[in-house]
């Protein structure tokens, strides 16, 4: 798959399926508003200002959002590969605080996928160092849509 193919997928699975995400969604004008790209090995990332407005403690990112970012990531990784999933696991390791005002890049990748599982990772980096990192496991959406009407 190319780049560019990547890119479009993501943008169409991700606007059909939650336009108003807190992460990503482009109709969500209290959300984050991340713009995925496609990486060269099939990930995907985007930039992420750290503005003041995220602090927990005064100059540090709160951790929920740095929680968000990453589990947002893999999110759209997934979308960039035309499938749907819901987070059934997120462990996040915060390796180092994340500073306000200074930008930082969210990437996440595919590590496993044995269809409807699908493991991802992702990491936040800020001034060429990791700050946090996350492995998340994703149920594809139409099979945990479809196990929901069953209960």
């Amino acid at each position: 798959m190319t780049t560019d193919s990547v890119l479009n997928a993501s943008k169409r699975v991700s606007n059909a399926a939650h336009p108003n995400c807190v992460v990503c969604g482009p109709d969500n004008r209290f959300g984050l508003q991340l713009e995925f790209t496609a990486s060269e090995d099939g990930g995907v990332q985007a930039a992420f200002d750290c503005s003041k407005t995220f602090q927990g403690y005064p100059g540090l990112i709160h951790g929920g959002v740095i929680s968000a970012l990453l589990d947002g990531a893999m999110t759209n990784c997934l979308f960039a590969h035309g499938r749907q999933g819901i987070t059934g696991e997120l462990r996040v390791r915060f390796r180092h605080p994340v500073v306000t005002n200074r930008p930082a890049t969210v990437r996440a990748w595919i590590d496993q996928s044995t269809p409807p599982l699908h493991v991802l990772q992702a990491e936040l980096v800020q001034e060429e160092s990791v700050k946090a990192k996350a492995t998340g496991k994703f149920m594809e959406r139409s099979d945990f849509e479809a196990k929901r009407r069953q209960v």
